[in-house]
C-alpha cells in the first residue's frame, strides 16, 4: 500500500495542556526566551530533541520489572553488553548515564592542551567535553553538507581530502578521530560506509583510531541501505555490524536509537584505553557492571537496541520526517535538503534573510514557533556554535538551523499537520521577525542556560 502507517499501536496516552498565546508570551519572557527554560507543561508539541523523549514499548516495560539490581555482576548488564557485541562488535562495554558520560571518561583520558579531535561535524556535548579538556574540536565536513538546498545524497560524510591534509600536518597532536552518524549538526544527513571505510584507511595509514558517535547508527544504516549501491539487499543489522567493523571504539547516547529515556555507553577494542576508562568510570558514574544506571535500564537499553533494527520502524521514521519536509518544500519554506533521519531542520538564514548571523535568526525562528503555536524547537547556528575572534567579531557556524526533532512513537500524522501549519503561519509573517541578543551566558554550552532579549 502507498500509505506508510505507524508499525505500533497506541497502549498509554498523555495529555497535552493547550495554552493560549498570551500564556505563551508570559511564559517565554520568564523563561529569558530560551526554550530550554520552558516547563514541559507549558509546551504543546515538543520537539526540542529527540533526546530521552522516545515511548518505549510494552516489551521494554516488561523488561524493566526483570530488571536485576545488584550492585554488581547484574544479568542485566550481562544481556546489555550482549546485545551491544552482537551489533557492535567490540571488545569493552562500558555502561554510563548518558553519552555525554561517555565522552567525558573518553576525552579526559584522550584530550587535553595540545590535542586535537577531527570529526564530520561535532555535536555539542561532544565538543563542549573536547574543549573542557583543553583539547580542539575540528569540523572537516564535506563541501554538499555545507549547500542546504543541495540534494545528495550522504552530505553527512566527512571530507576525506581535508582529513588527509589534517593529519598529515598535525598527526602528532590528534589522539584519534571521529565521526558522527548521522550528522546531527550537519542536518541529520547520513554518512555513507564508502566515507566511513574511506576515513579507516586514512585513520590507518596515520596509525589513528578512529571512534563513531553513534546515536543515530540505525537510522544511519537504513540510509545506506536505500541510497548506497550494493547494500539493498542487506538486513539491517548486517548493515550496522559492517559500520562498527571499521571502527577503534564509540560512544552511545543509548537516550536516541536505543529508544529509552536515559543512559548510553563508550565501546572500544585497547584494552588499556578500556582499564583507563573503567577507572574514571568507578569514579564518576559507578561499578562497570552498572555505571550510573539501574539495572532497570539496562534491561530496556538491550530490548531497545534490538527494536530499532526493526525496517518496518525505520521506515516509518524516516518517511515521518520527510512528510513534514514535503509539506514545508511545497509552500516554499527553506529547509535542509534532503530531510535527514531524526528531524527536519529549517534553514533560518534563507527562511530571515533580514536577521544577521550574530542576532541569532534561528533563536527569533525558534521562539516565534512557540509563541504562534506552542511548538518547542531547538536553534543550532550561531546561539549553539558561534563564536568571537580576538577582535570580539562574531564568527559565525557554516549553517544556521532550527532543529525540529521528533521524539520517537511519540507523535502521529495529526500533530505533524499541526507543526506544519504553525510553521507557514510564522513563515507568511517572517519580515516581522527581530533579532536577539544575549544578555547572560555561561562558558559552556550556552544555549541551554543563556538568556536573550529581543532586539527593538
Amino acid at each position: 500500500m502507498k500509505t506508510i502507517i505507524e508499525p505500533f499501536k497506541i497502549k498509554t496516552v498523555e495529555p497535552i495542556y493547550f495554552t493560549t498565546e498570551s500564556e505563551r508570551e508570559t511564559k517565554l519572557k520568564d523563561a529569558g526566551n530560551n526554550l530550554f527554560g520552558l516547563k514541559g507543561k507549558d509546551v504543546i508539541i515538543d520537539l526540542l530533541t529527540d533526546s530521552g523523549t522516545s515511548a518505549m514499548s510494552a516489551q521494554q516495560w516488561a523488561g524493566i520489572l526483570n530488571g536485576d539490581e545488584s550492585y554488581a555482576g547484574s544479568e542485566s548488564f550481562y544481556r546489555f553488553e550482549a546485545i551491544i557485541k552482537k551489533i557492535m562488535g567490540f571488545k569493552h562495554v562500558i555502561p554510563t548515564h548518558q553519552g555525554r558520560a561517555a565522552e567525558k571518561i573518553l576525552f579526559s583520558i584522550v584530550g587535553g592542551p595540545d590535542t586535537i579531535i577531527p570529526n564530520n561535524t561535532h555535536f555539542d556535548t561532544t565538543r563542549a567535553n573536547i574543549e573542557f579538556s583543553g583539547a580542539k574540536a575540528v569540523d572537516l565536513l564535506n563541501k554538499d553538507g555545507k549547500n542546504p538546498s543541495l540534494i545528495a545524497d550522504f552530505k553527512g560524510n566527512m571530507d576525506t581530502e581535508l582529513l588527509e591534509a589534517f593529519l598529515k600536518e598535525n598527526h602528532e597532536k590528534v589522539p584519534l578521530v571521529m565521526l558522527t552518524i548521522t550528522n546531527n549538526s550537519g542536518g541529520g544527513q547520513p554518512v555513507s560506509m564508502q566515507n566511513i571505510k574511506e576515513v579507516r584507511a586514512i585513520c590507518k595509514k596515520y596509525n589513528k583510531p578512529m571512534f563513531l558517535d553513534a546515536c543515530r547508527f540505525a537510522e544511519n544504516a537504513y540510509f545506506i541501505k536505500i541510497r548506497e549501491k550494493g547494500f539493498e539487499n542487506k538486513s539491517i543489522l548486517e548493515i550496522c555490524q559492517e559500520m562498527f567493523s571499521y571502527a577503534d571504539g564509540m560512544t552511545m547516547s543509548a537516550k536516541k536509537d536505543a529508544l529509552v529515556n536515559i543512559g548510553g555507553f563508550l565501546a572500544l577494542n585497547d584494552d588499556t584505553l578500556a582499564m583507563e576508562s573503567r577507572n574514571v568510570l568507578v569514579v564518576t558514574e559507578g561499578f562497570p557492571t552498572y555505571g550510573g544506571l539501574a539495572g532497570r535500564d539496562l534491561e530496556a537499553i538491550a530490548i531497545g537496541l534490538e527494536e530499532i533494527l526493526d525496517e518496518a520502524y525505520l521506515q516509518y521514521r524516516i518517511r515521518t520526517i520527510s512528510y513534514l519536509g514535503e509539506k514545508l518544500t511545497e509552500a516554499g519554506v527553506p529547509i535542509l535538503l534532503p530531510t535527514g533521519g531524526h528531524a527536519v531542520y529549517i534553514d533560518a538564514a534563507s527562511f530571515c534573510k533580514h536577521i544577521p548571523a550574530e542576532e541569532f535568526p534561528g533563536q527569533a525562528i525558534a521562539c516565534a514557533l512557540y509563541l504562534k503555536g506552542g511548538i518547542r524547537s531547538c536553534e543550532i547556528g550561531s546561539v549553539m556554535f558561534g563564536k568571537k575572534d580576538e577582535n570580539g567579531k562574531h564568527i559565525a557556524p557554516d549553517l544556521e538551523l532550527v532543529r525540529l526533532a521528533f521524539p520517537r512513537r511519540v507523535y502521529t500524522q495529526s500533530h505533524i499537520d499541526y507543526v506544519a501549519e504553525v510553521i507557514l503561519e510564522v513563515f507568511e509573517e517572517k519580515e516581522k521577525l527581530k533579532g536577539y541578543k544575549i544578555t547572560q551566558e555561561p562558558p559552556f554550552l550556552r544555549h541551554f542556560t543563556a538568556s536573550f532579549e529581543e532586539i527593538a
